[in-house]
Formats: structure tokens, sequence, C-alpha cells
């Protein structure tokens, strides 16, 4: 008896430890995982349902003589409502909550740390804004929100952080972006979770959730190297771009002080805000976004610059305030 009782411990110890979902370590991943459990419940609870009202009306209306005839079929109104009432309040229910998900998880705080990421076949390359970068890993502070703006170098990839509950299309040509807020320390795996050739599996990597000491002493024992800003600014000057986009806006080009995040008409009479992806399609597709009183004269820089390149400049443009550089200051 003993030893059945023994069993049946190491077997619950064995059930203990069966991780039937990664573990919640996100400011959204809880009110992902009830999204969740209502779904599967609602499921669970109609299939359960119905199966059983199918089993008891086989049992009680089967036919009992060969020259059984069943009775008239009758409409009842309020069954009728009922099973239309309820399922949809039931939709509008998971509309709602949804929907209300998706918008906190698609709108990244204002104050988010922002890094670059470029999928490309098979790694995930991760830059920090300060400078460091990172091949399949990803270091963070814990309690912080982090923008990630990502895009592909070769196919479409996508960047999969189980534990967060956070998944995106990484897109060659276009920018997307997710955010997270870590809320425990920690090492949590992340996927490519589209499928992206033969060493598609091997596209995974780590991110390291510490605390914000940590975080600071990571950053500051690594590799000193110029910020993103730094790297575009000298790759703006390398390719010329401060002749035309003169700081008082007398130039060829318009000036970039201050213009990323506003509102910018362009000469097709649409309005765009200026952001990553608008300041990307400049580079490389500058006559897709021609501006007013200004000539179509900026040269295409695709093939010139490779995407990490095109970060930077993004980068340095981002950075640009009110007074642009001036005699590379």
């Amino acid at each position: 008896m003993g030893l059945i009782q023994s069993g049946f411990n190491c077997m619950g110890v064995a059930w203990a430890t069966i991780p039937f979902q990664p573990p919640a370590a996100s400011s959204i991943a809880e009110g992902i995982d009830k999204l969740y459990l209502f779904l599967t419940g609602i499921t669970l609870f109609f299939t359960v349902l119905v199966f059983s009202i199918v089993f008891y009306f086989m049992v009680k209306y089967r036919r009992r003589e060969e020259h059984e005839r069943p009775a008239e079929t009758r409409t009842y109104l309020a069954l009728e409502l009922t099973w239309t009432i309820v399922p949809s309040l039931i939709c509008v229910v998971i509309f709602v909550w949804s929907a209300s998900l998706y918008v906190q998880n698609s709108r990244p705080p204002a104050a988010s740390m922002e890094m670059f990421v470029i999928g490309k076949q098979w790694m995930w390359h991760i830059q920090h804004p300060e400078g460091p970068r990172e091949i399949n890993a990803l270091h963070v502070p814990v309690g912080v929100p982090v923008k990630l703006t990502m895009t592909s170098q070769d196919v479409i990839h996508d960047f999969y952080i189980p534990a967060f509950r956070v998944k995106k299309d990484a897109l060659p040509g276009r920018y997307t972006s997710l955010w997270f807020q870590a809320t425990q320390t920690g090492t949590f795996h992340f996927f490519c979770a589209q499928y992206c050739g033969t060493s598609h599996s091997e596209m995974i990597g780590w991110v390291y959730v510490m605390s914000p000491s940590d975080y600071a002493a990571w950053l500051a024992a690594g590799e000193k190297t110029d910020s993103m800003a730094q790297q575009g600014a000298r790759l703006f000057d390398h390719l010329g771009c401060g002749s035309c986009h003169v700081a008082e806006g007398n130039g060829r080009g318009p000036s970039l002080a201050g213009v990323y995040g506003k509102p910018e008409k362009l000469q097709s009479g649409e309005t765009r805000v200026v952001d990553e992806g608008l300041i990307r399609q400049a580079i490389m597709v500058p006559n897709s976004v021609q501006l007013p009183n200004y000539a179509p004269i900026m040269p295409t820089y695709q093939g010139q610059v490779n995407e990490e390149q095109v970060l930077q400049l993004v980068a340095y443009v981002k950075s640009l305030g009110s007074q642009e550089r001036k005699n590379g200051k």
C-alpha cells in the first residue's frame, strides 16, 4: 500500500511539473491568458451541451416501431430568441474584450525604450539605441516598456516571445513594431514563428530581463560604441545629405529638424505622419513621397545602404530637435 501511495505521489509531482503554458511575464500576459481561458471555457461548455442534447434526443426520440411517425414539429419563439440572443451577447463580450487587449498591445507608451530588430536567414540582429549589438539575444530592464521596431533583410520572419504573449511579423521593405513590459526578471525564449527556410527551427534566442541597475551595469560593461543616432549622423554626412537638408530650411530639400512625429502634406495632397516607415520610404523610394515646393531631385539609396544603416539614419532623424546640428556639432 505504501508503494502504491508513493507511486501516486510521484505521479502527482510529475503532473505538477508539466508546463501547460509559458510563464506570464509581461504586463499584458495575464489579460491574454484570461481571455484564452474564457474562450476555452465557452467552447467546452457549448460542446458538452450540444452533444449531450444530441445524444439525449437520439435516445428519447428514437423510432420504437417500424410504422411509428413523429409528431408534428412546432416552433417555439422563446427558444428561437434564446439561442439567438445568448450567442450574440457572448460574441459582443468576446469582441469588446479582445479589441481592448489589441488596442492596449498596439500602442506603446510614449516613454518606451526603443530597440531595433532585423530578421535575416537565420538569425536575429538586435541593436540598442545606445549602440550595443546583440545576435539572438535581447537584454532589457524589468518594469520598463520596450518598443521593438522590426524589419527583415530577406523573407518574412515573425518575432515571438511566448512568456510575454507578444508576436509580430518582421517584413522585408517595411517596419512593424511591438512592445512589451516585462514584469519579472529571468530568461525567456523567443522564436521565429513564420517558416522562413531550411534553418527556420534554429532561428531562436533569449530575452534576458534584468533589474534596472543590472541592465545599466550590462550596458556599461559592453563594448564602447557610438549610439545609433551618432552612427546615423556620420552616415548622413558621408552620403552628403546635409548639402540639401539644411537646418535653416533654405536648401534644395526640406529641413529635418523636429519633423519626426508631425503630419506632413505631400505633393499628392495626402497628409502623412512622419514616422519610421515614411523616413525609410523617403530614403529608398524618394519619388513616392514628394513634398510641395521641392523639386524631385533626391536620388534613391536602394542598394547603397543596408537595413542596419537605414535604421541608423532613422534614429538620427528622430534625434533631431528644434535645432539641427551645425558644423558637425
